[in-house]
This record gives C-alpha cells, structure tokens and sequence, in this order.
C-alpha cells in the first residue's frame, strides 16, 4: 500500500471520528414512547363475542375498534363509523364506515364485517353472554333465544361501506351502546373454523383497532404496538404498551413507586389500600366517580341462601359507612340500590334498605331461621368467595367479622384464580359470591337487564321475578323518558326487595400516574383509549 493510500484511508476515518461533533447538535435520534402497566390477571379472552370482564376489555377496547367511541366528557365521537343518521322515528340507524378503514392485514373493514360479527355473537352456538345488549335490536333476542331466525334480525349491510340497524323501538342511549368492545368486529376468515383465533398474539389475530396484539406471554405479560394500517395512525402517538401481569397489588403499587410502571389504576390494576394515604399525601391520587358498583351477589338455589330472610339479614348487617372509610378508603359511595348515583334519574338515594342495621338484620335473621328449622345462628355456615385479591379479601374479612358480630354466624372465606372464580360463579357452584359491574354504557337499563330472567346472561344468581321482567319489558317499549325511568325505579325497587344481589358500594376510579404521563384518564364507565395517551421524554 501507498503512502499516499495509506494517508487517505486516515483521513477518512478520522473525519468518521470527527464527524459526530459536528452534527451532534442538529442530529436527534427519537426515543421510543413506551408505556409500562401492570395488570392483575391474564385476560380470560379476547374475542369481543365471549368476553364478559374488564381484564379482558382493556385489551379488546385498544385492538378492536367499535362504530362509536365515547371520550371522557361523555360525547359520542366516531370510530369505525365516520357518521350516522338517525330516522325521524328514531328506530333506524345507517352507519357510514370510515373509508380508509382497514383491518391489521391491510384488507378494508366493511360493513359485512359487522354484519358478520354481530350476528355472530347473537348466534346460539357461540354461547355469548353478552346477548342481551343487543336485544334493542329488531328479531335479536329471539334470534339469540333461539326462537328466531337470522334474517329477521335488523343487522344489515347496504354496502361496503353503509351498515343499517332497525330497532325494536327508540333506545336513546344505542349510540353509545354500540361504542361497547361486544359490538366490535371479528375478521371473518381468521374466525371461521379456528375455535383458537384469539388464543395467541402476531399477525393471525387480526383486528382493526389502533393497536395490534403483537406479543402475548401467557400468565407473565402482552405487549401492544401501533396497528400501522389504522385509518387514524398519526394520532396513535405510543410505540409500545407493556402490560406484565402482576397478581399482588401491593407488589404492583411498589413497582409504581420505584418507577417501573407508569400508571396504577382500573380496567388495568387496583390503587392498593395501604398506598391510598402515602399517594395522598405525596398528591398523586385522582379520584373520579364512575357508573360501576361493588356488589356480593347471592346463589338463590342454595338451600340457605335461597331464603329471602337471610339474604336481607346479610344485607342489612354490614356497615357499608364503616367499610369504605376504614378499608377501601378511596371516597366510594356506600350502596343501597343497584344503579349507581351517576346515572340519570338515579342520583338521589333510595335507600331500600337502611345500611348498618343491626336491630333489623336480626330480626331477618330469626325469621330465616325458623323458616329453615333451625335453632341458633351458630348452625349457620356462610360460604364467602372472591377472586384472588388483597384488596377483595381486606373487604371479605371486614365483612365476614361483620356477620359473625352482628349476626352470630359462621362465615368461610374461599379465594379462586379469576378464570376458575368465573367459571364457579357461572355454573352457581358458591353461596355468597364478590363481583361487580362497570357499566357498559351509562344508563340504568345497563346494570338491571342482566336479571330480567333467571337465565339471562350474567344473571349468575339464579333469581327470577314476574314483576320485575314485566316492568323490564315495559321499560324497554317505553319512549317517555320520564316514565321509563320510573319503571326502571320500580323494576330496581321489586329486586331490592328480593334481595339476590347485596350492594356494597358504588365505585371511585382511583389511579395514579407518572408526570410523564398525559390523557389516560378513563371514561365515565372506566375504559381507557390508549389511542389519546401520550407520554413525554
């Protein structure tokens, strides 16, 4: 090699070298816009069809993409649907799609994949427990019931891009119905004949949402990235969402604190009890009421707690005041009706029974036992279940000491895995059984539909009343609004009255961010739209 050679090839590199100093100050490499959550339990599914739990929601809401979307003031905004007419009857609504809608894979989303999909979630064979929403739709309950057929039902596609729905009768809250993860869209070629569609993350689970579900750990983590085909992609400003799974709050509440993960908060985590006053003080915690309740429902088949006067006397025992300032200590309202207070026509108590009151439950309780022949409290044994929870199982104790004070009675507790819970609590295997409800949409119709019958979905008590189906069915035909809501008033006061679900309390979205963190509140029934969340360097 030449000197002269030789001589070149180092001034190369050192101008290679010198280079980055020059530059350094107009070059910006971007950092990745990463947000890290925990969550409590693996989601059960993500097939918007069978899902039926938050968990599983606060994946469905951020892959899928409803007609409607509904932001954090309540209005109604598009989502899959650029726009919509209503007919002047108001049971006609026309649908248009977003033209540049597209599924993951590229394919446009259609109006027939709407068809499709609702359809098939109304279908018998797929075993939907979320039926019953769409039951405001012409010849879908007896289609779902089985007594129909499917093409009586008012789901039609006028083209590609021109969805119709006729409805049984005027529903004002359907806009924001259909804005609901059960009314999102499957891909018709990866569902047919695939019972495992949605079993695992990558390119096979196709869905039309902002995010895609890219990489899922079973039982440890998911991870979510922009859906680069999504007809909205330049407001979708994460580049990943990490979600590992973490069974324990306080585990997930310290992880918070170190600064592991961004956000602590539902559909995702749980505010822990314990971390409550140190978030307090250190003025990171929001508070917001929600459309959701805290509820015990009760198995009314069991040979004991099918008794009216035991379930009233459980009800009226427990000090719901006490309860939520010395335990769950995040401003929830105690309930003494199933609607929550933030729904319209329901935001003055009712007060259908009086809570902490011991005189009263021991008056219910004496009347059960001598209709069970029974002698003494101390031959009653309450089963109590709940999910594996911290914060579930502080409530439970509470609750179990309350019964054995006021009561005399005995009470077990037993935890279950959140799948297996559900399975249990569907197929009645409990006596006294922790659940809740977020509301699907923010009407009261939503929280009292699911027990117009014993066998409608999510009922998972067993309990039926004639009274109160006819008042329902009232309530679903009645255009006055005045008058529906006071057949809904009445239809809540009749289940009351039967006492198979016990009201706790009224929930309080309670979460905490990190100052990076912006535009992850939720909406007024909890959902969070990954879409609006940024996150700043």
């Amino acid at each position: 090699m030449s000197i002269i050679k030789k001589r070149n090839i180092i001034i190369c590199l050192l101008a290679l070298l010198i280079l980055p100093i020059f530059f350094s100050g107009s070059v910006v490499y971007a950092e990745e816009k990463v947000l890290n959550l925990a969550t409590a339990s693996e989601p059960p599914t993500v097939d918007p069809a069978l899902a039926t739990d938050t968990t599983s929601g606060s994946v469905i809401d951020n892959v899928f993409e409803t007609l409607t979307k509904v932001n954090k003031e309540g209005e109604i905004i598009p989502g899959a649907a650029a726009s919509w007419e209503v007919s002047e009857d108001g049971t006609t609504y026309t649908f248009h799609l977003q033209p540049e809608g597209k599924w993951s894979n590229g394919e446009p989303v259609t109006a027939k994949d709407f068809e499709y999909s609702w359809k098939r979630l109304l279908n018998p064979d797929t075993g939907s427990q979320r039926g019953n929403l769409y039951y405001v739709i012409k010849g879908a309950k007896a289609y779902h019931e089985e007594d129909g057929s499917l093409e009586e039902v008012g789901i039609k596609a006028v083209d590609d891009h021109t969805l119709e729905i006729t409805l049984v009768a005027p529903a004002a809250y359907f806009l924001e119905q259909v804005s609901h993860y059960a009314f999102a869209p499957v891909y018709q070629s990866a569902v047919e004949g695939n019972d495992a569609w949605a079993a695992e993350a990558g390119e096979d689970f196709v869905t039309n949402g902002p995010f895609v579900l890219s990489e899922w750990n079973h039982q440890a983590d998911y991870t979510l990235t922009p859906n680069e085909h999504y007809w909205d992609r330049d407001k979708v400003k994460l580049d990943k969402v990490n979600v590992q799974i973490v069974e324990s709050e306080t585990t997930a509440n310290t992880a918070f604190q170190a600064g592991d993960f961004d956000y602590i908060g539902a559909p995702y985590s749980t505010v822990a009890t314990d971390f409550i006053q140190l978030y307090k003080d250190q003025d990171q915690l929001n508070v917001e009421p929600i459309s959701s309740i805290y509820w015990y429902k009760v198995n009314t088949t069991d040979p004991i707690m099918q008794n009216v006067n035991i379930r009233k006397a459980l009800a009226s025992a427990i000090d719901r005041k006490q309860l939520v300032e010395q335990v769950t200590k995040g401003e929830q309202e105690p309930a003494t009706g199933i609607v929550p207070s933030t729904v319209k026509g329901f935001e003055e108590p009712r007060n259908y029974f009086k809570d902490n009151d011991p005189e009263a439950a021991k008056e219910f309780l004496q009347k059960g036992l001598e209709e069970l022949d029974m002698k003494s409290p101390e031959e009653l044994t309450i089963a109590l279940s709940i999910n594996t929870s911290e914060d579930h199982s502080a409530i439970a104790q509470f609750i179990q000491q309350e019964w054995a004070d006021v009561l005399g009675v005995n009470v077990t507790i037993d935890n279950s895995e959140w799948q297996v819970y559900l399975d249990k609590v569907n197929i009645l295997d409990y006596q006294v059984a922790r659940l809740g409800w977020a509301g699907d949409y923010n009407d009261a119709f939503n929280f009292l539909d699911m027990y117009r019958t014993k066998d409608t979905p999510n009922n998972q008590t067993g309990w039926g009343n004639d009274e109160f189906t006819r008042l329902m069915e009232e309530a679903s035909a009645e255009l006055d609004e005045d008058k529906r809501t006071q057949l809904l008033l009445d239809a809540e006061a009749v289940m009351m009255n039967d006492m198979p679900v016990i009201p706790i309390y009224y929930y309080t979205h309670l979460s905490v961010q990190q100052p990076r963190v912006k535009n992850i509140g939720p909406d007024k029934v909890g959902r969070i739209n990954l879409k609006e969340v940024t996150v700043e360097d």
